[in-house]
């Protein structure tokens, strides 16, 4: 029995789609990425499963959140730049409103027993899920010997060297593109996410549907999307050098984010190492511990994981009171609002850019070997990452200077079991990320009340 296509879809029933995926976008990339595809291939068949595949295989490549860009790029196809602005942006704003709020509450009640105890659980959760992370894209990105010298090149560069995280990125893409010449087999790798074996019926975007005329590619649109991309890029950044100066505060997070988002290949993860290297020690915008705690609300709450820059800016500004002493709430929401803006930009940027140039084909595109040295380099970087957070979790005094005992005897043994629960559920036992997240919570409540 043969499936009717569904009917057309307005702008308005788009519009109520994206805004009800921005609040229920829990699970990082994978898990939004299996929600969008439950509802919008499965569900409501609005594109087949192998378009659907052939875009996200597009924005895996990209530096950014793959999965705020897909809906970015599926938002466009349906409804031109519209439909990519309004599907991109509601993925990104419940997070961003619900961050700031979190934030403020964090520092206004941070210091509360009943929230510090709360955290007190939740930070060695956090140090469990990054090295999760690590196993995760470990498993798939090391195929072979190469991948894995590579990635412990990238460790011990970040770990004992410190070198700054866009240099590694560089050099990792260097040696993908000369390794990929001299020994492609290396640097080969498979097709993205899977094949489109399954059938749901006749899609309203199906494999067959000719590209429509706004997404096909021409010199003037690709130079249209670039001038304005540039205006909307230039003009807060002039507006905030002009009006406080190239060394503030807010000009130098807005220059910072947009780096940051340019280096983003790999997930949220992957740039973590260089927002703590910037915000933590060059800059100083909040301490270590707050940048752990930072990442547990990003995990715990919709939206992409690097929203977790909202809570950097926010806390920045708020404590540097970059507005003074009276307006501490608005330099924090104004702060957490720009970096979101410029770590964002890009990322729509390059999907309705690049879109038109992806839909003159549908064969799937492949991985490049600069990129499959990177994603390799990638898992040094994070592992390296999620030592530095149980350092500050399991030793919040440091090793001190006495030895291996000394080191034993100011180990916070308490996280350090919080860790191992929650290490062994995640890697183990597969826990959802917020399921373990709310379990530790509680388990530090209970012990930083009984025991500690």
């Amino acid at each position: 029995m043969n499936i009717p296509p569904p009917s057309a879809v307005s702008f308005r029933q788009a519009f109520l789609f994206w805004l009800k995926l921005g609040f229920i976008s829990f699970g990082g990339p994978a898990g939004q990425i299996s929600i969008m595809h439950q509802e919008l291939v499965e569900r409501r068949r609005w594109i087949s499963e192998k378009r659907f595949l052939h875009a996200l295989n597009y924005c895996m490549v990209l530096p950014g959140p793959e999965a705020q860009q897909l809906a970015t790029y599926i938002g466009w196809l349906m409804h031109r730049t519209w439909g990519g602005v309004v599907a991109g942006a509601l993925f990104v704003l419940p997070s961003l409103l619900i961050l700031i709020t979190l934030s403020w509450f964090y520092i206004a009640f941070g210091e509360v027993p009943l929230v510090a105890g709360l955290f007190y659980g939740i930070k060695p959760a956090v140090a469990a899920i990054v090295l999760q992370a690590a196993h995760r894209i470990g498993s798939r990105a090391l195929k072979n010997n190469v991948l894995w010298t590579i990635a412990a090149a990238s460790f011990v560069a970040i770990f004992a060297l410190n070198v700054p995280f866009p240099a590694i990125v560089a050099v990792a893409a260097l040696v993908g593109y000369v390794g990929g010449r001299a020994m492609p087999e290396k640097f080969k790798t498979g097709g993205g996410h899977g094949k489109a074996d399954k059938d749901y019926g006749v899609a309203l975007i199906d494999d067959d549907t000719p590209t429509p005329a706004h997404a096909r590619f021409s010199w003037f649109g690709l130079a249209r999307v670039a001038v304005v991309g540039a205006i909307l890029w230039v003009i807060p950044m002039a507006f905030l050098t002009l009006r406080y100066g190239w060394d503030h505060t807010l000009t130098q997070m807005s220059w910072f984010f947009t780096k940051a988002a340019l280096l983003t290949f790999g997930g949220a993860y992957a740039v973590l190492p260089y927002v703590y290297q910037g915000a933590v020690g060059h800059y100083g915008w909040l301490t270590p511990t707050q940048m752990i705690d930072g990442l547990a609300l990003g995990e715990t709450t919709p939206g992409p994981l690097i929203m977790v820059v909202a809570f950097v800016g926010f806390v920045g500004a708020y404590v540097k009171a970059v507005f003074g002493p009276d307006m501490m709430f608005l330099a924090g929401a104004v702060a957490a609002s720009l970096v979101t803006w410029f770590t964002f930009l890009p990322s729509f940027l390059f999907i309705l850019a690049g879109g038109p140039l992806v839909e003159t084909t549908h064969n799937d595109l492949k991985f490049t070997a600069p990129l499959t040295a990177i994603t390799a380099a990638v898992v040094g970087v994070i592992l390296n990452l999620a030592l530095f957070f149980g350092y500050h979790v399991l030793w919040p005094k440091g090793f001190g200077a006495d030895g291996v005992i000394g080191a034993l005897h100011r180990l916070d043994w308490v996280s350090a079991l919080i860790a191992l629960a929650a290490a062994v559920a995640l890697l183990r036992f597969k826990y959802n990320v917020i399921h373990a997240i709310g379990a530790c919570a509680l388990m530090g409540l209970l012990l930083k009340t009984l025991i500690v």
